[in-house]
């Protein structure tokens, strides 16, 4: 059966934790358009901002966010997010009910939700995107806690896409490959990246990318501003905020931009040889598809990002330094004799969309 026939209207909704669920939600968006479906985007904030540049002919219906909220110590962030569970649960009520509502007044045929539990329909095909069935804690007992309860979620929906390879270990190991999987089917996509990579000679000594929610991306962001005025080489800084205006002075030999689109980031990456980036997981999708030698910072406290960072540390496919003791001329030093191994990572193609919807219908 013609996808089209059954699948005419798509809605997209990414989780607003930073805006890596909506840069990866790009190559998704695409396949689609290129098999003629209509896409709506469900977002707020810098997510709807950065989407509305990226597909500024596309409908955005504005969906409340999660809005977490992030600690400025890292010790003290457990303790904020365990504050926020009843906000979360419900904000997950909240658009369950603002589903129901868009799928009656916009003809919606199929629901597609990165990391948004309530973004589920019991008569239209729901799609959840996640890299996370595992959640990494520090004790084993809450992991399995937030597992069944991730599952319980989860389970709502017809599908589970993850942007990972299906052999272990992947990109994300243990997060993506668990022992016990949903009970929904589950199709590993390969890593979703909107770049390709391209051989072009290097003219920046290195290149900072920041991203993540507040007050982190701040915090990181001070430090290597006093860090760069140090700095003689050429080196750029992406501050990883779309909305902004703002004016941050550095030395001539600093070039700074508040947000680039896609194909201005992929060609300022492309002429770097090392990368400084947050551990985000769709960062590190995004560069590892452009082979780039990476220094990764992980947010503190972020158990995902700081287990992402160990286990490519231990492949040697990047650096990892934390945030506490990061020094960006330290790094450079440490980065120029660490033996990066570089490892094929397998992209999402946009015609592996047709079997994936095809999978979705009766």
């Amino acid at each position: 059966m013609p996808i089209n026939a059954t699948i005419q209207k798509v809605l997209i909704a990414p989780l607003d934790w930073g805006l890596g669920h909506a840069t990866r939600c790009i190559p998704i968006i695409e396949a689609l358009l290129i098999q003629e479906l209509t896409v709506i985007i469900a977002a707020e904030g810098s997510v709807a901002a950065l989407l509305r540049e990226a597909f500024p002919s596309l409908k955005i219906i504005p969906l409340k966010g999660y809005r977490v909220q992030y600690a400025s110590k890292s010790y003290t962030l457990l303790f904020k997010l365990l504050a926020q569970l009843p906000k979360i649960y419900s904000t997950i009520q909240y658009e369950n009910e603002w589903i129901k509502k868009i799928v009656r007044t916009e003809k919606i045929d199929l629901i597609i939700a990165d990391n948004r539990f309530g973004c589920y329909h019991s008569t239209v095909p729901s799609v959840f995107i996640t890299h996370q069935l595992t959640i990494k804690t520090p004790l084993l007992w809450v992991e399995k806690l937030l597992q069944k309860l991730n599952y319980r979620y989860i389970n709502r929906f017809s599908a589970c896409w993850i942007p990972d390879m299906a052999a272990f270990p992947g990109l994300a190991a243990k997060l993506s490959h668990p022992t016990h999987m949903p009970s929904i089917p589950v199709h590993y996509i390969n890593l979703l990246s909107r770049f390709v990579p391209q051989p072009i000679q290097s003219i920046f000594a290195f290149g900072i990318i920041l991203s993540g929610p507040e007050p982190q991306r701040s915090i990181l962001e001070n430090k290597l501003v006093l860090d760069l005025q140090k700095i003689k080489e050429p080196v750029f800084l992406v501050r990883g905020k779309p909305a902004s205006k703002e004016i941050i002075h550095l030395p001539s030999s600093v070039t700074v931009f508040n947000h680039l689109d896609t194909i201005e980031l992929q060609a300022l990456i492309a002429k770097t040889d090392y990368i400084i980036c947050r551990g985000g997981y769709t960062s590190l999708m995004e560069l590892f598809s452009l082979r780039k030698k990476l220094i990764i910072v992980p947010t503190p406290a972020q158990t995902e990002q700081e287990y992402l960072s160990q286990q490519l540390l231990m492949q040697c496919r990047a650096l990892a330094i934390t945030q506490y003791e990061f020094d960006t001329e330290k790094a450079m030093e440490l980065a120029a004799s660490f033996p990066y191994q570089f490892v094929d990572a397998p992209l999402f193609s946009k015609k592996d969309i047709i079997p994936l919807l095809q999978s979705l219908i009766p």
